[in-house]
């Protein structure tokens, strides 16, 4: 029997919202809250993908905006001393990281009201999309003057939900390119299982050295024993502390086909929900709030911690910029497993 399609506006404690239905999953998307999936529920297998719960208020939904659902950053994690060198220019953010961090962190995309442009249905998948266009209007732009629009695509269906972020250069110089994900994973994510039991596998290449204020040094790190629990799928994300550990993201094999992405299981169950990433993302960053707060962040991003004031190649970094009128799309992907 076909599984119900749907995609509607509702108001979800205040906030205007897109609500999807398809192939057995939920999804609710709140564009005012930077466009952020607020629930991904897997209705079959009662799965909660992100941090959700009925009884947190909307304000604080919109105050923590980092720690609930899947919000998707532009300018990821820090800048040193909240400078950004590109190409053509040298910009200036405030440090809202106080010392001893002193960083500009997490850009501000994520902390603007999004505009609900899509909201469409057909027989397998619904879709909701969503822009922001950064001009003269944004506060941030007396720090940094380059226009540009920023698009998600959302699209559910039984193969999950797929989000396709992409950002416009609407300025006459270049513009700097680093996308990320503060993506709160719920522990435990199925119904009646135990943080104890949640066990992720994902596939490090090497680790990359963060100094005390939690930036890039430059150098690339062997993987130790403690590391590639990770990589065997033994590491417990969610109980223990972990705090910015930061590498570089290979490829494994899910089912026996290529899989860019993290594996996320209950070992006394057998639960899967798998997160699946673009090739342009190509760091990790993993972090929980020390522990034992029923989530945990695997953060993908497009490029590295401080990566444009890095004396390392862009190659290297992942930094990339997009010319006058150029275009970068990125992919992500959540999907549950047996």
């Amino acid at each position: 029997m076909p599984k119900e399609v749907s995609a509607k506006k509702v108001d979800y404690k205040g906030i205007a919202c897109a609500e999807l239905r398809a192939g057995g999953y939920y999804a609710l998307i709140a564009p005012p809250v930077g466009s952020s999936v607020l629930r991904l529920y897997d209705e079959n297998k009662r799965l909660d993908f992100f941090r959700f719960y009925e009884n947190v208020s909307a304000e604080e939904l919109k105050q923590k905006r980092e720690v609930y659902g899947f919000p998707t950053l532009y300018l990821p994690n820090r800048l040193d001393r909240g400078i950004l060198k590109t190409s053509d220019g040298v910009y200036h953010f405030p440090q809202n990281e106080k010392a001893p961090l002193n960083s500009y962190i997490h850009g501000f995309l994520h902390r603007r009201e999004h505009k609900l442009v899509k909201l469409v249905q057909n027989d397998v998948s619904a879709v909701a999309s969503t822009e922001y266009v950064y001009d003269e209007n944004d506060p941030m732009f007396l720090y940094f003057p380059l226009k540009f629009k920023a698009e998600i695509n959302y699209i559910l269906s039984k193969n999950g939900l797929e989000q396709f972020f992409s950002i416009e250069n609407l300025s006459k110089k270049m513009l700097p390119v680093g996308i990320g994900s503060h993506t709160a994973i719920k522990a435990p994510f199925d119904d009646g299982g135990k943080a104890e039991d949640i066990r992720i596998c994902l596939p490090v290449g090497e680790r990359i050295e963060l100094d005390s204020r939690f930036l890039s040094t430059g150098r690339f790190l062997p993987l130790a024993e403690y590391d590639l629990r990770y990589r065997n799928g033994k590491a417990n994300p969610a109980i223990p502390p972990v705090d910015n550990e930061m590498y570089t993201a290979k490829t494994t094999l899910l089912n026996g086909e290529p899989f860019h992405g993290a594996v996320i299981s209950n070992v006394r169950t057998g639960k899967k929900i798998c997160y699946e990433i673009g090739e342009e993302y190509k760091f990790w960053i993993l972090w929980n709030e020390w522990g034992g707060k029923g989530y945990f962040c695997p953060e993908p991003m497009t490029w590295m911690v401080n990566a444009p004031n890095l004396e390392l190649s862009p190659q290297t970094t992942g930094y990339r910029e997009i010319p006058p009128g150029g275009r970068f799309t990125a992919y992500q992907h959540f999907f549950s497993a047996d």
